[in-house]
């Protein structure tokens, strides 16, 4: 009899409909996944501010090592300057995309933590209490229809059995009668029986249809109650999506620099750097410097004068060179400050040994070409006056072949005295000789 009212009862399988006992559960549970969503959006964000402030790193990073090679290198004049507004524009959008990162983090990321605090609110036991009124509202609404639903079923169930008996017994009855081996009392017995089930069926029916009525009776009820307890979740399911979508474009704010009249500002100055470049300025000025403008102490008749000798002596030749003309020193603005250190643009070793050349015969070499052993061995030509013990200040490591190197409290000889540019000669104990910046040491 059971096996029969299972398959009947497979036949008749309920719906996924949220009216079923026990389908609110996934209304209680979206109120968890609101909770956990809230995480996952702080982790979103969280992971965006990274990126945020790498890519700034890498701005600050790229702009310091170029702004070094070009000032070092061998640029000049506005286009110098307009290259040089390309790392000023890294360092501008850098700051902006760190202020990206701290807004991200200090006010959206914030923002969410502080409604999810006040939104969610954590039980002893664990799980929400916002999660427990739900269950408990939607179980105390459910709870008189499942009652009368659980009765319905029990009435089905009694009634399909009964019917079921009926059928066996008019079956056997009707059978009997074909059967000579049956007997009038046998047959008798068979019609009682049949006509039992048959009362059976019909009391089962009556007290199904009473039940079925019960319920329905009950169904407006627990509809409007279960509905009541819905809405409760719904506005508290509005409010976060809501609230999300208020962050969300909050975030869309923080990131679309291209609103802002900073990041706007950063581009018109770029761009106005780059425009005021000028071709003929640059030669103009590389003309007047380095070239043809620059002034020269043309050769001119000299009367003899024995007095003066048939020859200039190196220490002379020297002397006027550093008094003449600076064939190869491009200066910019300096603090005069802070350790110059790059004051000689990307001058070569070459270029700066030809500020000697200039005035010496072909038979003659300037002073830089000396031999090792001549320089190691002291120059007679040097004036004891300039010859003086100093100490160095801070560490330096020379650019060029003839920079000298040097660290912080490392003493050495001042060979000569300090020239327009800021650069003197000097000679290590090693006995080295080179150039090196005068403000990098003191008397000792």
């Amino acid at each position: 009899m059971s096996g029969a009212y299972d398959e009947y009862a497979m036949s008749d399988e309920t719906t996924d409909s949220f009216w079923e006992v026990g389908n609110y559960k996934r209304t209680v549970k979206r109120i968890e996944d609101g909770h956990r969503l809230c995480n996952d959006m702080m982790s979103c964000i969280q992971e965006r501010a990274k990126i945020e402030k790498a890519y700034a790193q890498q701005l600050t990073d790229w702009s310091k090592r170029w702004r070094q090679l070009v000032e070092r290198g061998p640029q000049y004049g506005t286009l110098e300057r307009a290259w040089v507004a390309l790392m000023t524009e890294a360092e501008k959008v850098s700051d902006l995309h760190q202020e990206v990162k701290n807004n991200l983090v200090n006010e959206d990321l914030e923002k969410v933590k502080n409604w999810q605090k006040e939104a969610y609110h954590k039980q002893m036991m664990g799980g929400f209490k916002e999660t427990k009124e739900a269950e408990e509202g939607f179980r105390k609404a459910q709870k008189p229809w499942a009652k009368k639903l659980k009765e319905l079923e029990t009435a089905k169930k009694t009634y399909h059995i009964a019917c079921k008996e009926e059928k066996i017994a008019s079956t056997r009855e009707a059978n009997s009668k074909g059967e000579a081996s049956v007997t009038s009392d046998q047959q008798k017995k068979l019609q009682e029986k049949l006509d039992k089930c048959k009362n059976d069926v019909q009391k089962a029916k009556e007290k199904y249809e009473k039940s079925l009525d019960e319920l329905s009776k009950c169904t407006p009820q627990y509809m409007e109650n279960m509905e009541v307890v819905f809405e409760q979740c719904q506005q508290f399911e509005e409010k976060r999506l809501n609230f999300l979508r208020e962050v969300l474009l909050d975030i869309k704010r923080h990131l679309n620099l291209t609103e802002s009249q900073s990041y706007a500002a950063v581009y018109r100055e770029l761009e106005r750097v780059i425009a005021s470049a000028s071709a003929q300025e640059d030669l103009k000025w590389f003309s007047s410097v380095h070239g043809p403008g620059m002034h020269m102490n043309w050769p001119q008749f000299e009367e003899f004068n024995p007095e003066l000798g048939h020859s200039i002596n190196k220490k002379e030749k020297i002397k006027r060179n550093h008094d003449g003309v600076m064939l190869t020193q491009i200066t910019h603005g300096i603090d005069p400050g802070t350790p110059q250190t790059s004051s000689r643009g990307s001058v070569s070793s070459y270029e700066k040994n030809q500020q000697y050349s200039a005035e010496w015969s072909d038979d003659e070499q300037p002073p830089a070409a000396q031999s090792a052993s001549e320089t190691n061995g002291g120059n007679p030509f040097e004036e004891e006056s300039k010859v003086v013990r100093v100490r160095a200040l801070y560490d330096y490591e020379g650019q060029e072949q003839d920079e000298l190197t040097f660290k912080a409290g490392e003493e050495l000889t001042k060979l000569e005295d300090e020239d327009e540019q800021g650069w003197c000669k000097g000679r290590l104990d090693s006995g080295q000789q080179g150039l090196y910046p005068a403000n990098y040491v003191e008397p000792v």
